[in-house]
């Protein structure tokens, strides 16, 4: 079977407040740790209702202290809004505390609204056009000290200098980002769950094309997936209505919080919203375990996805936990944490 990760916005709902949301997350994390899930990342948003965490790294440690075996990361920084040089030394002093157990997942979007990038980024060196590729550079290069004869920053050290940078991921929805990822080495996380390009496409030309390199040696790709399980196919349609809503209304430029089952069943909804819900809902995976597994098992063949990467937002926190649990007794993990 394959492995088992979690994906984690640390959803506000209608109910839940922010600070709520991120304890939440610490609970959660706790949850799939004892599950045998083997990653939990933290993505990063900014400026947006339904999401309460702007700082992986800073949820990133609180969550690491208080699991033990999980990797945690990110899903991702989103690099265009940090300096590389704050970057690599946040990532090496995670590395430091807990060493073997941080990802540093990478993104180059900025994960909000343009105003929003631009407070983010004002006292930032102002590069033009997508520098993602040349942050990309100037972060490895913190660690592999080849910086140019005479460059200035050959006299900078990203402290704590005997910790390297955790194992570095490129995030992406698109057939650029895979092809990146494969050029400079490093492992892929395809976005399944909002992304309009193919995902076999991205992985398999991910795999195809990838070249070895001091960062990874073999491509290692993961499959980023909305899925919702409960015990029977018409309870997880009915959590599964929370999230219909919320993306319909996403769709508009409209970030709210998660809304409850019974605002969702009380929507007045025209046909061509249900029509926008039908299209979105071929990128979610929703039903019972055996139902979920049976629509998932395609997509992980065809991918050829080393691991699953589980998003689920939906209302309750509860029945949020208890689908990581039955889709981890559906892909085996409790004997692999056993063993």
């Amino acid at each position: 079977m394959i492995p088992l990760s979690v994906l984690d916005l640390s959803v506000v709902t209608t109910a839940t407040k922010p600070a709520a949301a991120l304890r939440n997350s610490i609970d959660l994390a706790r949850h799939v740790d004892g599950l045998g899930y083997v990653r939990y990342w933290l993505a990063e948003h900014h400026n947006l209702a339904s999401v309460a965490s702007p700082a992986p790294d800073l949820m990133i440690g609180q969550i690491a202290a208080v699991t033990k075996n999980i990797r945690i990361g990110s899903g991702g920084v989103m690099l265009p809004n940090h300096a590389p040089l704050v970057v690599a030394e946040r990532f090496k002093m995670l590395e430091a505390l807990f060493p073997g157990r941080i990802d540093l997942g990478l993104g180059r979007a900025p994960g909000t609204d343009g105003a929003t990038a631009y407070a983010l980024r004002s006292r930032l060196d102002r590069r033009e056009g997508d520098d993602f590729l040349e942050r990309l550079q100037e972060l490895t290069l913190w660690e592999t000290r080849d910086f140019p004869p005479g460059h200035p920053f050959n006299n900078v050290v990203a402290m704590p200098d005997d910790s390297p940078l955790p194992p570095i991921w490129l995030l992406g929805s698109s057939g650029y980002s895979s092809e990146l990822a494969a050029q400079v080495g490093m492992g892929f996380a395809f976005a399944h769950h909002f992304a309009t390009h193919d995902a076999v496409d991205a992985m398999t030309n991910y795999r195809a094309h990838f070249k070895p390199s001091g960062w990874r040696q073999t491509p290692q790709a993961i499959l980023g997936v909305a899925a919702v399980a409960a015990e029977t196919d018409d309870e997880a349609e009915k959590l599964a209505l929370s999230m219909d809503l919320n993306r319909l209304r996403r769709d508009r430029g409209q970030y709210l919080p998660l809304p409850s089952v019974e605002e969702a069943l009380a929507y007045p909804y025209t046909d061509t919203e249900r029509a926008s819900i039908a299209r979105n809902r071929s990128r979610f995976f929703v039903g019972s375990p055996a139902t979920v597994m049976a629509k998932l098992q395609p997509l992980i063949a065809a991918t050829e996805a080393d691991e699953l990467m589980i998003i689920t937002a939906v209302y309750d926190h509860e029945a949020r936990k208890k689908s990581y649990s039955l889709l981890a007794d559906a892909f085996g993990l409790h004997s692999k944490a056993a063993a």
